[in-house]
């Protein structure tokens, strides 16, 4: 029996579920598929599922009728389609949350809501530092020691919820504990909305540091550089390696003194410049 459609969160591995159990129990094609749904062509569905085009609105209801959604079920599926094709990440965020609320209130909980949910704000990823690295603290305490502007209910709030997530574990001393020492989005594509947020809150903290904080305190650097498509590839792999590298050495530390953001940066200054006979002429 396939799962219930708001367990999913990609579309197009629902319509291919729901296409081999139709393909499992009967003689289903996917020319029959397109039929019911009211597609012209018999391929457009396999294509979809291929990644090789995309369901549109109109298309993303048609195909949920044919697969007998209805109600919740049929919202929920038609924001999938809505979240793929969304161009901003706020119209994104939107969508997500959307799918979210629908599978809450259906107690059915979204694979990788507690990541998307801890990337939406820089304060859990503080909190989970600064609960560890002061043992016994009140929230008020850790609001206090952090440079960027916290309450001691927030402090509260975000502790309840990286308890509840399984960010944090507390011992019978009511000492805080990390499950992971590191963390990682993966390959969940809702999460990355929430992490184009933080990235964001992050850059505008970066220019408040450069402005506010002594040069012994902070560091800042940066390089101007042409670059080919290749080259840009192999230094975005360096800094991978890099990052890698680094929270290796962090992790060793057995006690935390501070907690410090690196932003790592890498964008295009210009348009692609295209040469002809040595002349730097765009086209």
């Amino acid at each position: 029996m396939m799962k219930s459609v708001i367990e999913y969160k990609d579309y197009r591995e629902y319509v291919l579920d729901y296409y081999r159990e139709r393909k499992r129990t009967s003689a289903f094609t996917w020319r029959e598929f397109a039929k019911i749904a009211g597609f012209a062509s018999g391929s457009y569905l396999k294509l979809v599922c291929d990644g090789k085009t995309r369901l549109r609105e109109e298309g993303a209801k048609k195909t949920a009728v044919a697969m007998g959604l209805l109600g919740f079920e049929y919202d929920y599926f038609v924001l999938m389609v809505r979240y793929e094709s969304a161009k901003t990440d706020r119209e994104k965020k939107k969508c997500f949350e959307e799918m979210e609320a629908l599978s809450s209130a259906h107690n059915v909980k979204i694979l990788g809501s507690e990541l998307y949910t801890f990337y939406e704000t820089w304060k859990h990823s503080v909190v989970r530092e600064l609960a560890v690295a002061m043992p016994g603290a009140k929230p008020h305490e850790i609001a206090k020691v952090c440079r960027l502007p916290i309450s001691a209910a927030d402090v509260s709030s975000s502790l309840k919820f990286l308890v509840n997530s399984g960010f944090l574990t507390m011992d019978v001393k009511g000492a805080y504990h990390q499950t992971n020492r590191s963390l990682t989005t993966g390959r969940l594509k809702a999460v990355s909305v929430a992490v184009h947020s933080l990235l964001r809150q992050m850059g505008e903290f970066a220019l408040e540091a450069f402005d506010k904080l002594p040069i012994s305190e902070r560091h800042f650097s940066g390089i101007f550089m042409g670059m080919t498509a290749a080259s840009y590839e192999k230094v975005v792999e360096e800094l991978t390696e890099c990052r890698k590298r680094i929270v290796s050495i962090v992790s060793a530390d057995k006690d935390v003194e501070k907690v410090c953001r690196l932003n790592m940066q890498l964008f295009p200054l210009t348009e692609n410049l295209k040469f002809n006979n040595g002349k730097g002429e765009k086209r």
